[in-house]
């Protein structure tokens, strides 16, 4: 289903740029991979790519993985260069998306509670990096203002902290006639599955309070034109990717011993592959997408990703720091664990 989506929003692209050749692939666990993209590209006659990660911000995907895979694949095609753009970001485009997935599920589930007496919970993918999360906090923001709601707040689908359950069980100690529960992601898949199932859970031990599920972004018309843009900024060189707060080049609180890391892509094993392990990052999706890939140009998504394979591909990813916090990933392996057992 994931798969299909994003191939709509390549679709989409092509109808909006068809001036310029549109192609995608994927990172890791489904075809075609960037690869295949790339060759396609190729065989076209294109020399020069415009690569824009397919995610909704930069997290270890977009800033060490996609660019390592575009970076190989370059230096191992003469002539052929690939200017790689940056991730959606928080973008008034964006925002508009969010807003009418909001607008509808409200409109849907009728005026009987005020704006004053509902709260929003934003689900955000949840990642190893504090500056993609930080961003799912700004959009909570922007959207609680924009809005007017009584009350919002943040929680994750996995990787940090809070969790979904969590969030939402101490949600509803707040005392709000309704609950938003608006999941920030591009496309569906097991966590999207996952945060509407926990939130049935909350919804079925709290009657009292009105639980309503919004739709996540797919391919809404704001978000196909933010791809759009991403590709036009390559262009005119406004597509500078933000590191002022990128854990990789700052010392930033919690992860400074990961300043400097080595820019290297640990998803060989998985190109092409059908499906992920149950507590992998790219599981949003089901497959970790990058983008469409044009004529001096191309696209991506956003999530960022701790495997925890028993076995050994001869990579790993740097340990998250927090990852034993009791409303975050340590809870979620003990359930899926538990799960498994029985």
């Amino acid at each position: 289903m994931a798969v299909e989506q994003f191939a709509r929003v390549a679709e989409g692209l092509r109808v909006a740029m068809p001036e310029h050749p549109v192609e995608y692939g994927y990172l890791e666990f489904a075809n075609p991979i960037i690869k295949d993209g790339l060759d396609k590209l190729r065989a076209q006659g294109v020399t020069r790519v415009l690569a824009v990660p397919g995610m909704l911000f930069a997290a270890g995907h977009a800033k060490n993985d996609i660019p390592s895979v575009l970076n190989t694949y370059a230096a191992g095609h003469e002539g052929f260069t690939i200017d790689y753009g940056k991730d959606l970001g928080i973008d008034p485009k964006m925002m508009q998306a969010a807003a009418d997935r909001i607008q509808a599920a409200l409109d849907k589930a009728g005026n009987s509670v005020a704006l004053e007496e509902t709260m929003l919970m934003v689900v955000g993918r949840g990642a190893s990096d504090p500056d993609a999360n930080s961003n799912i906090a700004k959009i909570t923001r922007l959207l609680w203002e924009g809005f007017g709601f009584g009350w919002a707040e943040t929680c994750y689908s996995g990787v940090t902290f809070p969790l979904v359950e969590p969030g939402l069980t101490q949600a509803v100690k707040l005392g709000y006639k309704r609950i938003v529960v608006f999941p920030y992601f591009l496309f569906t898949g097991v966590l999207v599955n996952r945060i509407y199932q926990h939130a049935d859970m909350v919804a079925e031990a709290h009657p009292e309070i009105e639980l309503i599920k919004a739709e996540y972004l797919n391919d809404h018309p704001k978000v196909i034109a933010t791809f759009k843009e991403r590709v036009e900024q390559i262009l005119t060189g406004e597509n500078n990717m933000n590191c002022g707060m990128c854990k990789y080049r700052a010392q930033v609180l919690g992860f400074e011993d990961q300043v400097g890391l080595a820019q290297e892509s640990h998803h060989h094993h998985v190109e092409g592959v059908s499906a992920g392990c149950d507590l992998c990052e790219d599981e949003c999706t089901g497959a970790c997408q990058v983008a469409d890939v044009m004529k001096g140009h191309s696209h991506d998504h956003g999530h960022d990703h701790d495997h925890t394979h028993e076995h050994d591909h001869g990579h790993h990813h740097h340990p998250y720091p927090h990852a034993d916090h009791p409303l975050g990933p340590k809870t979620l392996k003990d359930s899926v664990l538990k799960s498994q057992k029985s």
